[in-house]
């Protein structure tokens, strides 16, 4: 078997998958912490941190971290979800070494020099300005927080311009301080690479996280209702949501085929029923996003204003159709993609490292290929109808909607009296 795994003393993570076939390596340091951890006067502060580890460290300027791993032809980069934050490099393998050594100074020794946070707060306000003009993004955000009122998993990962120029060096240090914990952090590194070489590296650069344990964020509670925002845009944006399952669930590979049927390509029902059968929108799907407690079930589509309330109507039918419809055929070609999603992904070293890591943040173990096929081969017709049923039985729906038009209400209130029909 090509994974191993070392768990140091600390509570730290060390997960390996070797490619002898390869010449690079790809490696990071995943955090299992991200927005949803923040206070609530922190809004934002995740994402921002993330930034800042770049930006300067007790041994390098921001200017050497970025040198030093593009001099040996690398790349560095990051990335901050609702529940974790991750901070990634691919090498060649004989710098893999490097790359450690870069990846733990930023986490461990950044100085948070105040005319560097001055200076990376103003792009991230021009991050949040470019997100504000992305309707897309826009109208997520506004379904992220209908969802989840009032709560951390349900505000937007950037922040706001206030909350982003709020945050001072000590406020950053002691977010990371209480967060960052050797036991909700994994080292994860596929490719070119040596576990043993790996985990020695690690236990060496990696020896001032703290043993102790990061604290819990609220748990989340799916709210719904509905927020229309009227924009001068060329189309309507409408994003839909019903409460999912979290991620270790016994309903989720269901779930998934049952969401992959309704929207996850060009053959998918919504796809051919909304778009090519009535020419009612240029794009449209289904999503599943589990989170370790709960999950959002979901479908987008932008159309023009007028074809809002009929797109709706026949979208809602779906859902509700496919409880009952969804047949051998359809589970069978949807496992078929799932399949070779996985498979696919394993092609990329990237890939394999981040999904070791998030499997053990999430399990305490990485899971074989093998399992996971068995667990997708195990989805039956019933059960697929079944997690449909359930979802749409879980209680009031999240809508937003964003665009021109007076139609927007109306769009929304279709959504709501269909799915209290169809539950």
């Amino acid at each position: 078997m090509s994974v191993e795994l070392t768990k140091l003393p600390s509570g730290l993570s060390v997960i390996t998958d070797s490619m002898p076939h390869l010449e690079t390596a790809s490696l990071g340091v995943w955090v299992g912490s991200g927005s949803r951890d923040e206070r609530p006067d922190e809004h934002g502060i995740s994402h921002l941190l993330e930034h800042m580890a770049f930006k300067g460290t007790k041994r390098r300027t921001a200017r050497q971290i970025a040198e030093e791993i593009e001099r040996v032809g690398g790349d560095l980069n990051a990335a901050t979800s609702v529940e974790t934050t991750a901070y990634y490099a691919r090498v060649l393998k004989a710098d893999v070494p490097l790359a450690i050594d870069v990846l733990s100074d930023i986490l461990a020794n950044p100085t948070f020099d105040p005319g560097e946070l001055h200076r990376e707060q103003n792009v991230i306000v021009q991050e949040i300005g470019a997100a504000e003009d992305t309707p897309n993004d826009v109208v997520f955000d506004h379904l992220q927080e209908t969802a989840f009122p009032g709560q951390p998993v349900g505000r937007s990962i950037l922040g706001t311009p206030d909350t982003v120029r709020s945050f001072d060096p000590a406020r950053l240090k002691a977010y990371l301080n209480r967060n960052y914990c050797a036991p909700d952090m994994v080292v994860g590194a596929a490719g070119a690479v040596e576990h043993a070489a790996v985990v020695a590296e690690v236990e060496k650069r990696f020896a001032s996280f703290s043993k102790g344990t990061a604290p819990q964020p609220e748990p989340a509670k799916f709210g719904g209702g509905t927020h229309i925002e009227s924009r001068d845009l060329e189309q309507v944006h409408v994003a839909f949501a019903l409460q999912g399952v979290p991620v270790r669930d016994e309903q989720l590979y269901s779930l998934q085929v049952f969401t992959n049927v309704l929207g996850g390509g060009m053959s998918s029902r919504l796809f051919q029923e909304v778009r090519e059968k009535r020419g009612l929108c240029y794009s449209i799907y289904a999503f599943h996003m589990p989170y370790s407690d709960t999950g959002m079930f979901g479908l987008y589509a932008g159309t023009d204003a007028a074809d809002a309330p009929e797109l709706m109507r026949v979208a809602i039918d779906e859902i509700a159709g496919a409880t009952e419809t969804i047949n051998e055929s359809e589970i069978a070609k949807s496992k078929a993609q799932m399949k070779a999603g996985l498979l696919m992904a394993l092609e990329s070293s990237g890939a394999r490292a981040e999904q070791l890591a998030r499997q053990m943040l999430i399990f305490g173990r990485p899971i074989p290929l093998e399992e996971i096929v068995a667990k997708v081969e195990a989805v039956t017709v019933e059960s697929a109808r079944a997690a449909g049923r359930a979802l749409i039985r879980r209680g009031k729906p999240a809508i937003a909607a964003l665009g021109p038009g007076t139609g927007l209400e109306s769009t929304a209130a279709i959504a709501e009296s269909l799915m209290r029909r169809a539950a």
